[in-house]
């Protein structure tokens, strides 16, 4: 199955200048890219040979093609022009998004729609983000905050036009609003390169070890949080000590953007039919508020973790890990939610700890 990368970003956000920053980089050899419009990349200087009308051969051995129809049709062209042989056998293929573009659709279509499903694989999504201007964007348009909250690779653009404090901000709210992405700056004179952003499987679950970052990038926000909050958990231990669960109290609107990150732990091994129908029930009820969650789960009667991955309506198949990433035990959902208190969420994850029997 080829793994399917998609890149997004604002308007202005500089995810064009990336692109054509990566599309020149050999790194980008064996690799499709589907491109609205051909001309906006400004790849005339890259430009070795026409294939098809629609399709460009780069000298880094990168095919661009253009959207012609409706994503899915040009996906499943592609897919099939490559094993007829019509075209070189490219590895993986990038998407570029229009910078107003909702990113949840696209990544809700590239994980069930029937024509795309037996042939490719979503395996990651990049975005980038003004270093100057990101701030005011996120605080203004829902389509940006999707993006970035949404996100396992982060690119903060244009990083050499910005001044520390502006760039220290943003970077805060970054780690606030996805504390479990990878981070990277692009300039005029340093940038990520095809491996940083497209290699490796980020989205889809191929290892504990991108759970334990989420994990672990969270827990790290939470104690900075704690250190600024009134409410110790030390206030909670009876009724920790009753349910054996464990639930962070902070502030839900944290990012002023009615975006909330949270992580809900659970010591004691758990049902699993009780979680999954949890699960289910959740992104069915609540699915456009989940952007995404991903975590790790001690399911009683199993010695190995089970990993859970939804993003809005759509529930990952779990996938059990050879191993636990690290030396906890105890199980841990890392939810992005928008619009979607915590305490609503954190409530009906109780009942699932509660039922153990």
């Amino acid at each position: 199955m080829l793994p399917v990368h998609v890149l997004t970003g604002f308007l202005g956000s500089g995810k064009t200048t990336l692109l054509t920053r990566l599309l020149a980089d050999p790194g980008m050899g064996e690799t499709a890219v589907l491109i609205n419009e051909l001309g906006e990349v400004g790849i005339d200087h890259l430009l070795v040979r026409r294939l098809e009308d629609d399709v460009v051969l780069l000298e880094s051995g990168c095919l661009c093609c253009t959207v012609k129809n409706e994503l899915v049709e040009t996906l499943a062209d592609l897919a099939a022009r490559r094993a007829a042989g019509d075209l070189p056998a490219f590895r993986r293929i990038v998407v570029e998004t229009t910078g107003l573009a909702d990113p949840a659709p696209i990544v809700h279509t590239l994980m069930t729609d029937a024509r795309l499903t037996p042939h490719l694989r979503l395996a990651g999504v990049t975005a980038t983000v003004d270093a100057t201007l990101g701030e005011g964007t996120l605080a203004t348009h829902a389509e940006a905050v999707k993006q970035a909250a949404m996100a396992d690779r982060l690119v903060t653009t244009k990083t050499d036009l910005a001044d520390a404090t502006t760039r220290t901000r943003l970077a805060a709210r970054l780690a606030a609003l996805n504390p479990g992405a990878r981070r990277f700056e692009a300039s005029l004179a340093t940038a990520p390169s095809p491996a940083d952003l497209f290699e490796g499987e980020t989205f889809s679950i191929g290892a504990g070890t991108d759970v334990a970052t989420w994990l672990a990038a969270e827990a790290a926000h939470e104690d900075a949080h704690d250190d600024h909050d009134h409410h110790h958990h030390g206030e909670h231990d009876h009724e920790d000590d009753h349910s054996r669960h464990h639930l962070h109290h902070h502030d839900p609107q944290r990012h002023g953007d009615r975006v909330a990150t949270f992580c809900l732990t659970a010591d004691a091994p758990l049902d699993w039919d009780v979680l999954t129908r949890w699960l289910e029930l959740l992104l069915t009820a609540r699915g456009e508020q989940i952007l995404r969650l991903k975590g790790i789960v001690n399911v009683r009667g199993r010695e190995r973790p089970v990993v859970v991955h939804g993003v809005q309506h759509v529930l990952y198949p779990p996938r059990e890990l050879a191993a636990w990433p690290d030396d906890s035990r105890a199980s841990r959902i890392v939810v992005i939610t928008r619009d979607l208190s915590r305490s609503a969420v954190e409530r009906a994850f109780v009942r699932v700890t509660e039922r153990r029997a």
